[in-house]
Order: structure tokens, then sequence, then C-alpha cells
């Protein structure tokens, strides 16, 4: 299809499903905060007479006592608690499948969520398939879980996703290797808590990547072309928090107001993508996640500052605020200067946190259908500049060794 075809197709696009999300009914949503919240918000599911709760996490949390840990207020009152923790990165329909079947089984009434992106992900579509016998398949896209799921908890133990305050999830096909996204307002948790105490011991290259996940979020929902809620405000706080502190927490993970800080940062960037949406470099990053299993952070990391470069045109006056927001730039430097100093000073994040530029993993054979599904991808996004083909081959070729 021609470019100039594909432009007004996604000019139209974003019309719809701008006035779609403008007359949308406000979300309820709470976050507990700070040391001990995650006690908080355990207590809080006591009080609101729930008796049977399902855990969704993963097997190593459990291992490490980061769970118990988490829930000590559940195991301390008269809760009925079943888990789940086979969530391994990048979950899949058959994880879900799996989770779903203790929450039918246990009669479970609320999905307590405590993890990275991966858990939170999969606990979301665990919720709505507890409750339905449809094929969460179907559900891939915007809207199209109808029934109610049931009530849904999270407590992230990473400092990235922002799933804990969004309303998507995104599953595996483990026989595509494609990632589906499904959307909807009822995946959006009721409560969370951001509890820097559970983060503490997360390892450097994990905080890194995790880290700049949640730089990606905020960018993302920076520079796109949707104007609705605090998304601006929501992505220049996450912005801020994580270059001053995603170093700190990187090379001292025992650092707990670095800690906090990122932790909020991941939240407000959550926030902000999730009325807006995300862009160009998830549209890239997924495509690497589902075929060679590259963490969604780190994936993320390796597009970013190509993708920046890619639409520095299309987003230079945003890009220049945020230069000067992060204190590379100064008020009176020409636009375009700006930019490319944030852009930069992006690359330089990435290489300060241990982040590589390439990944040998990443195989010219793969490049053109990689291409294909990352600009499919790409034009349900609100995104500066469509992606294009040499575009992508090109990026493809910078992040591969």
């Amino acid at each position: 299809m021609p470019m100039f075809l594909r432009k007004k197709l996604h000019a139209l696009l974003m019309l719809i499903m701008g006035v779609v999300v403008r007359f949308s009914p406000p979300l309820r949503h709470t976050a507990f905060a700070g040391s001990g919240s995650s006690r908080q918000l355990c207590e809080h599911i006591v009080r609101t007479g729930a008796k049977k709760v399902l855990v969704v996490t993963d097997k190593p949390l459990r291992d490490l006592g980061v769970v118990d840990k988490a829930i000590a207020a559940l195991l301390a009152a008269d809760i009925d608690i079943a888990f789940y923790d086979g969530v391994l990165p990048d979950p899949t329909y058959d994880q879900v499948a799996a989770g779903a079947a203790i929450a039918k089984r246990h009669g479970s009434e609320v999905v307590l969520a405590i993890g990275g992106g991966s858990s939170m992900d999969a606990a979301k579509v665990i919720a709505a398939a507890a409750t339905s016998s449809a094929a969460p398949t179907d559900w891939v896209g915007m809207g199209k879980i109808k029934h109610a799921p049931l009530k849904l908890y999270a407590i992230p133990t990473t400092s990235g996703t922002g799933s804990e305050a969004t309303m998507g999830a995104v599953i595996s096909d483990v026989k595509t290797h494609e990632k589906g996204i499904i959307m909807g307002e009822c995946l959006l948790p009721t409560a969370v808590a951001l509890d820097a105490d559970l983060i503490v011991g997360l390892p450097p290259h994990i905080t890194a990547a995790t880290g700049m996940d949640a730089l990606t979020h905020g960018i993302e929902a920076y520079i796109g072309v949707w104007e609705r809620g605090t998304r601006l405000e929501d992505a220049r706080l996450a912005i801020k928090l994580i270059f001053e502190n995603l170093p700190i927490a990187c090379r001292d993970g025992g650092n707990r107001d670095a800690r906090s800080a990122m932790t909020m940062a991941a939240y407000y960037a959550g926030l902000a993508i999730n009325q807006v949406n995300v862009g160009n470099v998830h549209a890239i990053a997924h495509q690497l996640g589902g075929k060679y299993g590259i963490p969604h952070g780190l994936a993320n990391a390796l597009v970013l500052p190509h993708v920046l470069e890619f639409c520095h045109l299309e987003a230079q006056a945003r890009l220049a605020e945020l230069a000067i927001l992060i204190g590379v730039g100064s008020v009176g430097e020409a636009p375009s200067t700006l930019a490319h100093q944030f852009i930069k000073a992006v690359q330089d994040l990435r290489t300060e946190v241990g982040i590589p530029d390439q990944m040998a993993v990443i195989k010219r054979e793969d490049f053109e259908s990689i291409c294909a599904l990352a600009i499919k991808e790409g034009g349900m996004y609100p995104v500066p500049r469509l992606l294009d083909r040499d575009s992508v081959l090109h990026i493809l070729h910078k992040i591969s060794a």
C-alpha cells in the first residue's frame, strides 16, 4: 500500500479511536505506595470480604520468599490462597489456561499478580479466562472481553513494565511466536501496591532492562500524537525520575530512595501509556521478543534510540522539551539540536547501565518477516511517523551483531 494512503488510513483510525476513548467512562484505580504498601494492599483485599485468592507469580519469586513477604497480611488472615507459579518470561496461552484451570477448581474470587510484567500480564488474562469458556486468542485487540473477569490486584516486583497501571496484556503464541495484545478496561487492576521493599534485591541487569522499558513507555507516550488526559505530565515525571535514579539503582541496588523513585517512575509511565498507548519501539521490540525470546525491556532498549532518530523531525518539538527537562539542553537552543541531544542522552544512559548496542541472536534471514509484522503493529499506534520497510530494515541492521 502506498505510504500516502497508509497515512490517510492511519489518521482516520487514530481519529476514530480517539473519539471512542474520549467518551469512555473514567476507571477506578487505587495505588498504595511506599514501604510496606504490599501489606496495605493485602489488608484492603481482606476488608473487601474476599475469602479465596489466587496468587499468580513465577517460581523463582516463590523460592526466594518474595511472594510470602508480599502476602504476609493474607497469610495472617482467614484467607484460602491458591498459587499459580508457572509464569515464564513472555507468558503464553498455555500458561493462561493452566492458571485459569486452578482458579476454577479453587473457586477463586480474586486474582493477585506478584512479579514483573509477565506475571501481571498473565494474571490479567487468567482473571478473564477464569470466568469464561471462550478462547483468549479471540480477545486479541481492543475491548473484545465482554464479560466480567475476577477482581484483579497487582504487586510489581520490577520497575519497568507499568502493567500494574494499564489495561493491556501481552500473551505469546508458542507456535507462531507472535505476541497478541489484549486490551480492555476490565483488565486494569482495581488496586496495586508500589512497594520498593520487594525490589531491593533486583539484579543490576534486570534493573537496567526494566528501567529502560519504563523510559520507553514515558517517551513513546510523550511523543505520540494523541492529546489525552495527563499523559504529558505523567510521562515527564517518569522520564525525569529515570534519568536521575536508574544509574544509581543499577550501581547500588540497596539504595531505597532510588528504588522507590524507579517504582514510581514505572507507575507514572504506565499511567501515561494507559491513556495513549505505545509506539514504534514496541512495534519492533515485540517481534524481537516473540522471535528470539529477548526480554521485553532489553528489546525496547536496543530499538529506542534508533526509532527516535527515525522520527526526530516529526517529534522534534517534544524531544527538545525532554532535553531541557533532563538538563542536556537549554531554552533558546535550536529544537533540532535539542532533539539530538536528548537522543544522545538516551544512548548514553543505555550504555551507562550496561545494555549492549547489538545482539548476535538477531538473524538477518528473519528481517523481512520481522519488518512486515512491525509495520502492521505500528499502524495501530498513535505514532508521529509510520514505519516503512527500509527504515525497519535499517534499524534491524543497526542492532544485529
